[in-house]
Protein backbone atom coordinates (compact mmCIF):
# COMPACT_ATOMS: atom_id res chain seq x y z
CA UNK A 1 0.00 0.00 0.00
CA UNK A 2 1.54 3.42 -0.97
CA UNK A 3 1.66 6.25 1.44
CA UNK A 4 -1.41 7.69 -0.37
CA UNK A 5 -3.76 4.99 0.00
CA UNK A 6 -2.60 4.78 3.71
CA UNK A 7 -3.39 8.42 3.97
CA UNK A 8 -6.44 8.34 2.62
CA UNK A 9 -7.34 5.50 4.45
CA UNK A 10 -6.75 7.11 7.76
CA UNK A 11 -8.84 9.78 6.91
CA UNK A 12 -11.89 7.36 5.42
CA UNK A 13 -11.30 5.94 9.46
CA UNK A 14 -11.51 9.47 10.85
CA UNK A 15 -15.02 9.93 9.17
CA UNK A 16 -17.06 8.30 11.83
CA UNK A 17 -15.52 9.95 14.58
CA UNK A 18 -15.71 13.02 12.82
CA UNK A 19 -19.41 12.81 12.35
CA UNK A 20 -19.97 12.14 16.09
CA UNK A 21 -17.46 15.30 17.02
CA UNK A 22 -19.38 17.41 14.53
CA UNK A 23 -23.23 16.52 15.92
CA UNK A 24 -21.45 16.70 19.75
CA UNK A 25 -19.97 19.94 18.76
CA UNK A 26 -23.49 21.52 17.51
CA UNK A 27 -25.03 20.57 21.04
CA UNK A 28 -22.37 22.04 22.89
CA UNK A 29 -22.83 25.51 25.07
CA UNK A 30 -18.80 26.18 24.25
CA UNK A 31 -16.19 24.59 23.02
CA UNK A 32 -12.39 25.38 24.89
CA UNK A 33 -9.65 24.45 22.06
CA UNK A 34 -7.98 22.54 25.23
CA UNK A 35 -11.39 20.32 26.00
CA UNK A 36 -11.65 19.58 22.54
CA UNK A 37 -8.46 18.93 22.20
CA UNK A 38 -8.25 16.35 25.21
CA UNK A 39 -11.09 14.55 23.33
CA UNK A 40 -9.38 14.59 19.93
CA UNK A 41 -6.40 13.64 21.80
CA UNK A 42 -8.52 10.41 23.75
CA UNK A 43 -10.23 9.61 20.18
CA UNK A 44 -7.27 9.25 18.11
CA UNK A 45 -5.24 6.95 20.90
CA UNK A 46 -8.46 4.68 20.54
CA UNK A 47 -8.75 4.70 17.09
CA UNK A 48 -4.66 4.03 16.81
CA UNK A 49 -4.44 1.50 18.85
CA UNK A 50 -7.69 -1.00 17.66
CA UNK A 51 -6.24 -1.14 14.03
CA UNK A 52 -2.73 -3.32 15.96
CA UNK A 53 -5.27 -4.80 17.63
CA UNK A 54 -6.73 -6.55 14.13
CA UNK A 55 -3.47 -6.43 12.95
CA UNK A 56 -2.19 -8.77 15.11
CA UNK A 57 -5.36 -11.22 14.74
CA UNK A 58 -4.85 -10.58 11.04
CA UNK A 59 -0.98 -11.91 11.49
CA UNK A 60 -1.53 -14.52 13.19
CA UNK A 61 -4.50 -15.65 10.89
CA UNK A 62 -2.36 -15.15 7.51
CA UNK A 63 -0.65 -18.50 7.70
CA UNK A 64 -4.06 -19.94 6.84
CA UNK A 65 -5.37 -17.98 4.43
CA UNK A 66 -2.55 -16.28 2.58
CA UNK A 67 -4.38 -17.72 -0.80
CA UNK A 68 -7.50 -15.62 -0.13
CA UNK A 69 -5.56 -12.63 1.48
CA UNK A 70 -6.46 -9.87 -1.32
CA UNK A 71 -10.28 -11.31 -1.62
CA UNK A 72 -10.54 -10.89 2.50
CA UNK A 73 -8.87 -7.54 2.06
CA UNK A 74 -11.62 -6.68 -0.53
CA UNK A 75 -14.28 -7.72 1.58
CA UNK A 76 -13.86 -6.25 4.56
CA UNK A 77 -13.22 -2.78 2.98
CA UNK A 78 -16.27 -3.79 0.75
CA UNK A 79 -18.53 -3.97 4.26
CA UNK A 80 -16.90 -1.24 5.99
CA UNK A 81 -17.79 0.98 3.59
CA UNK A 82 -21.52 -0.41 2.60
CA UNK A 83 -21.50 0.54 6.50
CA UNK A 84 -20.51 3.89 6.25
CA UNK A 85 -22.20 4.79 3.68
CA UNK A 86 -25.32 3.19 5.61
CA UNK A 87 -24.72 5.04 8.69
CA UNK A 88 -24.36 8.37 6.40
CA UNK A 89 -27.77 7.69 5.68
CA UNK A 90 -29.34 6.69 8.93
CA UNK A 91 -31.17 9.18 11.24
CA UNK A 92 -28.93 9.20 14.37
CA UNK A 93 -30.65 9.76 18.42
CA UNK A 94 -29.23 12.80 19.74
CA UNK A 95 -27.10 12.16 23.14
CA UNK A 96 -28.39 13.70 26.33
CA UNK A 97 -29.18 17.28 25.85
CA UNK A 98 -28.74 18.00 29.63
CA UNK A 99 -24.80 17.69 28.77
CA UNK A 100 -24.15 21.13 26.95
CA UNK A 101 -20.12 21.50 27.55
CA UNK A 102 -17.47 18.65 27.10
CA UNK A 103 -17.57 15.91 29.49
CA UNK A 104 -15.91 16.36 32.52
CA UNK A 105 -17.38 13.80 35.10
CA UNK A 106 -16.40 10.53 35.48
CA UNK A 107 -20.04 9.41 33.69
CA UNK A 108 -19.05 11.56 30.86
CA UNK A 109 -15.63 10.38 30.50
CA UNK A 110 -16.68 6.76 30.69
CA UNK A 111 -19.13 7.98 27.45
CA UNK A 112 -16.89 9.34 26.20
CA UNK A 113 -14.86 6.05 25.84
CA UNK A 114 -17.23 3.79 24.92
CA UNK A 115 -18.06 6.31 22.05
CA UNK A 116 -14.21 6.09 21.12
CA UNK A 117 -14.29 2.34 21.33
CA UNK A 118 -17.70 2.11 18.96
CA UNK A 119 -15.98 4.64 16.21
CA UNK A 120 -12.67 2.25 16.21
CA UNK A 121 -14.28 -0.92 15.86
CA UNK A 122 -14.01 -0.19 11.64
CA UNK A 123 -10.54 0.25 12.79
CA UNK A 124 -10.05 -3.04 14.52
CA UNK A 125 -11.40 -4.51 11.20
CA UNK A 126 -9.53 -2.44 8.95
CA UNK A 127 -6.24 -4.06 10.97
CA UNK A 128 -7.36 -7.25 10.26
CA UNK A 129 -7.14 -6.41 5.81
CA UNK A 130 -4.00 -4.05 6.75
CA UNK A 131 -2.03 -7.46 8.22
CA UNK A 132 -2.92 -9.40 4.87
CA UNK A 133 -2.17 -6.77 3.15
CA UNK A 134 1.48 -6.50 4.51
CA UNK A 135 1.21 -2.52 5.50
CA UNK A 136 3.36 -1.28 8.14
CA UNK A 137 1.14 -0.91 10.81
CA UNK A 138 2.48 1.42 13.18
CA UNK A 139 3.02 4.10 10.31
CA UNK A 140 -0.95 3.60 8.92
CA UNK A 141 -1.96 3.21 13.30
CA UNK A 142 -0.28 6.80 14.22
CA UNK A 143 -1.65 8.12 10.45
CA UNK A 144 -4.96 7.17 11.62
CA UNK A 145 -4.50 8.19 15.20
CA UNK A 146 -3.23 11.22 14.00
CA UNK A 147 -6.13 11.82 11.85
CA UNK A 148 -8.72 10.88 14.20
CA UNK A 149 -7.34 13.37 17.02
CA UNK A 150 -7.74 16.48 14.61
CA UNK A 151 -10.85 15.34 12.38
CA UNK A 152 -12.72 14.83 16.11
CA UNK A 153 -10.54 18.57 17.41
CA UNK A 154 -11.71 20.57 14.78
CA UNK A 155 -15.47 18.43 13.99
CA UNK A 156 -15.98 19.52 18.00
CA UNK A 157 -14.97 22.71 17.39
CA UNK A 158 -16.52 23.71 14.17
CA UNK A 159 -19.57 21.75 15.04
CA UNK A 160 -22.05 24.45 15.22
CA UNK A 161 -21.12 26.20 12.07
CA UNK A 162 -20.87 22.97 10.32
CA UNK A 163 -23.96 20.80 11.71
CA UNK A 164 -24.71 17.49 11.18
CA UNK A 165 -25.22 17.35 7.57
CA UNK A 166 -21.18 17.85 6.80
CA UNK A 167 -20.43 14.99 9.38
CA UNK A 168 -22.88 12.39 7.77
CA UNK A 169 -21.22 13.24 4.51
CA UNK A 170 -18.29 12.77 5.90
CA UNK A 171 -19.14 9.58 6.76
CA UNK A 172 -20.14 8.74 3.16
CA UNK A 173 -17.29 10.10 1.43
CA UNK A 174 -15.13 7.42 3.67
CA UNK A 175 -16.98 4.79 3.03
CA UNK A 176 -16.54 5.25 -0.29
CA UNK A 177 -13.03 5.75 0.00
CA UNK A 178 -12.80 2.33 1.48
CA UNK A 179 -14.38 0.77 -1.07
CA UNK A 180 -11.72 2.25 -3.43
CA UNK A 181 -9.06 1.13 -1.64
CA UNK A 182 -10.76 -2.44 -1.25
CA UNK A 183 -11.23 -2.81 -4.73
CA UNK A 184 -7.23 -1.25 -5.74
CA UNK A 185 -5.77 -4.39 -3.37
CA UNK A 186 -8.05 -6.59 -5.30
CA UNK A 187 -7.05 -5.46 -8.56
CA UNK A 188 -3.29 -5.18 -7.80
CA UNK A 189 -3.61 -8.99 -6.39
CA UNK A 190 -5.55 -10.79 -9.68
Amino acid sequence: MSFLAILLLALAMSTDAFAVAICRGVSLKSTPFLGALKVGILFGFVEAITPILGWLIGYIALQYIEKWDHWIVFAVMLLLGINMIYHSFKEENSENDDQKTIPSTKKSFLLLILTAISTSIDAFAVGVGLALASVNIYLASTMIGLATCIMVTLGLLLGKKLGCLIGKQASFIGGIVLIIIGSITLYQHL
